[in-house]
C-alpha cells in the first residue's frame, strides 16, 4: 500500500516541477526581453511542453481521487432521492468512455506528426513525443474513470478510501 502512496505522488511532483520551471522560465524571459532585449528563443516551445506535462501528468490521479471541479446545483435533489452514487457512476463511466476517442485521435495525430518528421520550431524535439505522452495520459485517465465507475457499482466503499 505504501508503494501506491509513493506512485501517487510522482505525477504531483512532476507537475509541480513543470510549474516551477515554467514560472522561472517566464520570469527570466520577461526580464531578459525587457532589460537586454534578448528573449529566450526556446521559451515558446518549452512553455507548450511544460503546460502539457503539467496538465496531463496529474489528470489520471486527479480523476482517481474525484478531484475535478464540480458544480453542485442539483446535489440536493440527488441526495434527497439517494441517487448521488448512481449519478457519480454514470458520470465516471460516460466521461471515461468519452475520453477514449480523444486519446485515440491524439495518438493518430502524433503518428502522423512522426511520419512527417515534424519537430518543434526552436528545440528541434520531435512533436510526436509530446503527442504520445498526451495520448497515453488521456487513455490512462479514461481507464481510471471507467474503473471508478465499475468500482462505484461493485465496491462503493472502496471509492471512499481512494479520495483521501
Amino acid at each position: 500500500m505504501r508503494v501506491l502512496v509513493y506512485l501517487n505522488q510522482i505525477p504531483n511532483v512532476v507537475a509541480a516541477a513543470a510549474l516551477f520551471v515554467l514560472m522561472a522560465l517566464t520570469f527570466a524571459d520577461v526580464m531578459l526581453r525587457s532589460i537586454w532585449n534578448a528573449p529566450i528563443e526556446v521559451a515558446a516551445d518549452l512553455t507548450r511542453v511544460l503546460m502539457a506535462v503539467m496538465v496531463f501528468s496529474v489528470l489520471p490521479v486527479l480523476s482517481a481521487r474525484n478531484g475535478h471541479i464540480a458544480v453542485d446545483l442539483a446535489d440536493g435533489l440527488f441526495k434527497r432521492f439517494n441517487l448521488s452514487r448512481w449519478r457519480d457512476v454514470l458520470i465516471d463511466l460516460a466521461c471515461g468512455a468519452m475520453l477514449l476517442w480523444p486519446a485515440q485521435r491524439i495518438w493518430v495525430l502524433a503518428e502522423r506528426s512522426r511520419s512527417y518528421g515534424d519537430v518543434m520550431e526552436y528545440l528541434g524535439t520531435p512533436i510526436h513525443l509530446l503527442g504520445w505522452f498526451i495520448a497515453i495520459m488521456t487513455g490512462l485517465t479514461a481507464l481510471v474513470l471507467i474503473l471508478r465507475g465499475i468500482a462505484g457499482i461493485a465496491a462503493p466503499k472502496l471509492l471512499e478510501t481512494v479520495r483521501d
